[in-house]
């Protein structure tokens, strides 16, 4: 069954092309009977249309071109029928007065052609072989990028420069006087040619940026001046990159110079804000330039199809880091054996990988702790005089369709239904983001517990802060995007980005982070604390929840380990079939957590276990679960992390050394070393030198 969102949805788009063929249909019929009141409006209405659709449904338009109707050929004919329904009325002379229009017109759609051509070029010439951010790219001659409506938007700006000829023509219409027709497509025909050539200028040599060569050579000086030692590797879709997000405080905190290296474009602007240099370089062949420079050590969050082409460096060491540690198998992928070293928070990932046994040697198994984990605060007792914050922040379906990964499907309703149900809780509903991006069924789910939420807000009532509240977010928020040069001018391409995201300011990473904490606190502030929330926004991250929650309903997945940290009670939900003594036998990160069945029928006495000390018997084998998962906390995480770095390069150090003096030892290389050094002695000896050796 579709999602209550779908249906409309469809049926707007459904409608909107209707519209567009009975305006297109009324169009032709005024233009040949003619009658003029429905011709022009029929005119009218079809450019307006296209016009809206243009912001609205671009999704639409897109399956119209994918027919072969697009947007030229739907306003080609559109014009083609104004001028057909010209020639059907009475009082315009068709060789005097519509030849004139005709022939303004087709010069119209020529400058139009040459715009895009233009407009290829340019977008030819502002494309660098990569992309920085953090770095001053000054050298390359970044500019700021052409207005969008000519480089970019064809459509857009087709339908836009017409308007002027419909008007005049409707006008021409009405009067039978082709003098206003002249006149709109004149404007028109301006419009374009103007634009064309103002485009132009940016193939000029001022506002061009270097050659691609240059480009490349300028980027190994740069590496050369930085001398980089050690960096995240990070590839993936748009929805993923909350995986390196979780490690730029850390990253940045270690010993040496750290650099973050992308193989995505609009990855770039996903890395939230960081003061560490960011290279993109999404070319196999540019990457490997990275052999050529100091980098020591790359750490991989991830696994993806391009992290093989990183992997083929052996000047470099690379570590597996994960973005999070959980029971399931994505936790022991066999992918891991093909880094130098996993690095896992404590004893209980070494163990899985052993377990699992696919060829991760328990020596390449560094345990380093969850360094990130420092802002989630320790548990200070159950809730007094307030309701009951829970946290159900349930994990996404996966790729192999078991039923265990999450708990949206088959338990999610049942569970937000029973704590609903009870007055004194309060809701944060914090669904992973890329739930329903495989089984349709979790997206349905997902969208239903999320009207659940809605309907039962509706139900409950009281003070609610004033408007100083919602000021107060409105300036924090203000302040944090200014911090972080997250908003752009529309017409923005990545090179002007660039050239705005050069050096950070000297301590904006600290101000970066009171600016979030700032954020989060008035975020929090501006809602009642009776009122659930649902939260599908970067913003305010996992941890700022874990910090308002007094227990955590989810699955099997790293969330539950990172919010242990806290020692706060959780439960886990099991939709996979197994008995409970099974699940917790399986699964060890659920040992210390109350097991809700699908129909959450454990939910009542998870809320009184956190209401009553007395009634919570997991206090003791949470703190011991908590250092098998985690590690000690003496020494900190944030030493045995940077440790572990530190060990890696020099193993890279080493490696280094062992290949020159390998390379320096080949047999074949000393002898011929051995010719050139008794040449060069005889030649000293007798006085003669290579130049007349040959004489």
């Amino acid at each position: 069954m579709p999602s209550a969102g779908i249906v409309p949805r469809r049926a707007v788009q459904l409608a909107a092309l209707l519209a567009m063929m009975l305006a297109f249909t009324a169009q032709l019929v005024g233009a040949l009977l003619p009658v003029i009141p429905l011709f022009i409006a029929a005119s009218v209405v079809n450019l307006g249309l296209d016009l809206v659709l243009q912001h609205k449904q671009p999704g639409l338009l897109a399956v119209l071109g994918r027919i072969r109707f697009d947007v030229t050929v739907r306003q080609l004919l559109r014009d083609m029928l104004i001028l057909v329904g010209l020639l059907h009325i009475d009082g315009i002379n068709p060789l005097e007065e519509q030849a004139p229009l005709t022939i303004t017109l087709l010069l119209f759609y020529g400058t139009h052609f040459v715009c895009q051509a233009v407009a290829v070029l340019v977008r030819r010439t502002r494309s660098l072989p990569f992309v920085t951010r953090n770095i001053d790219a000054g050298e390359l001659r970044l500019c700021d990028a052409p207005p969008r409506i000519l480089s970019r938007q064809t459509g857009r700006r087709l339908l836009r420069f017409s308007v002027p000829t419909t008007i005049g023509m409707m006008v021409t219409a009405i009067t039978t006087d082709a003098y206003w027709g002249g006149i709109g497509l004149t404007v028109s025909l301006a419009l374009s040619a103007g634009g064309t050539l103002y485009l132009g200028t940016w193939l000029l040599p001022k506002k061009r940026v270097v050659a691609e060569q240059q480009a490349l050579e300028w980027l190994d000086n740069w590496l050369a001046g930085y001398r980089p030692t050690v960096g995240m590797y990070f590839s993936g879709g748009a929805s993923s990159a909350y995986q390196a997000n979780m490690w730029l405080s850390t990253l940045a905190s270690l010993d040496g110079n750290p650099i973050i290296v992308l193989r995505e474009r609009f990855m770039v602007q996903k890395i939230e804000a960081t003061d560490i240099p960011i290279v993109c370089i999404p070319k196999v062949a540019n990457l490997m330039r990275l052999e050529h420079s100091t980098l020591k050590v790359l750490l991989h969050p991830a696994n993806s199809g391009k992290t093989s082409q990183i992997l083929r460096i052996p000047s470099i060491k690379h570590a597996f880091i994960n973005h999070g540690e959980s029971d399931k198998l994505s936790s022991c992928n066999p992918y891991a054996k093909a880094y130098d070293e996993v690095w896992v928070a404590g004893p209980a990932a070494r163990d899985r990988y052993q377990l699992a046994d696919i060829g991760v040697e328990d020596k390449d198994v560094v345990e380093v702790g969850r360094p990130q984990l420092s802002p989630i605060r320790p548990h200070e007792g159950a809730p007094a005089g307030r309701p009951t914050t829970v946290l159900y922040a349930p994990t996404w379906e996966g790729w192999d369709g078991n039923p265990g990964n999450t708990s949206v499907i088959l338990a999610g309703e049942n569970i937000v239904r029973e704590l609903l149900a009870d007055e004194n809780v309060r809701l944060l509903y914090k669904p992973h983001p890329m739930t329903g991006s495989v089984d349709p069924r979790a997206g349905a789910a997902n969208a239903r517990i999320q009207a659940m939420i809605t309907e039962a807000n509706g139900r409950r009532s009281g003070t609610r802060p004033g408007p100083e509240a919602a000021a107060e977010l409105a300036r924090r928020a203000e302040e944090l995007n200014a911090l972080t040069t997250s908003a752009f001018r529309k017409s923005a391409d990545e090179l002007e980005r660039m050239r705005l995201q050069g050096t950070p300011d000297e301590g904006r990473a600290a101000a970066v982070a009171d600016a979030v904490t700032a954020w989060e606190e008035a975020y929090w502030n501006s809602f009642p604390e009776w009122e659930h929330q649902i939260i599908t926004t970067a913003r305010p991250g996992i941890f700022s929840c874990f910090n308002q929650a007094d227990v955590l309903v989810s699955d099997v997945s790293s969330v539950v380990s990172d919010y242990l940290t806290s020692e706060k009670p959780y439960a886990v939900a099991n939709t996979s079939g197994m008995t409970e003594d099974d699940f917790r036998a399986n699964f060890p990160t659920v040992r210390a957590a109350t097991i809700l069945t699908p129909d959450a029928a454990g939910v009542a006495g998870l809320l009184d276990a956190v209401r009553d000390r007395e009634k919570d018997t997991l206090v003791a084998a949470r703190a011991e679960l908590k250092e098998h998962l985690l590690g000690p906390s003496d020494p900190p995480s944030s030493v045995r992390f940077n440790r572990a770095a530190m060990d890696l390069c020099t193993k890279a150090d080493e490696r280094r050394i062992r290949m020159e003096n390998r390379l320096s030892g080949i047999p074949g290389q000393r002898s011929q070393e051995g010719v050139d050094g008794s040449e060069t002695a005889e030649h000293e000896a007798t006085g003669t030198s290579d130049a007349t050796a040959g004489v």
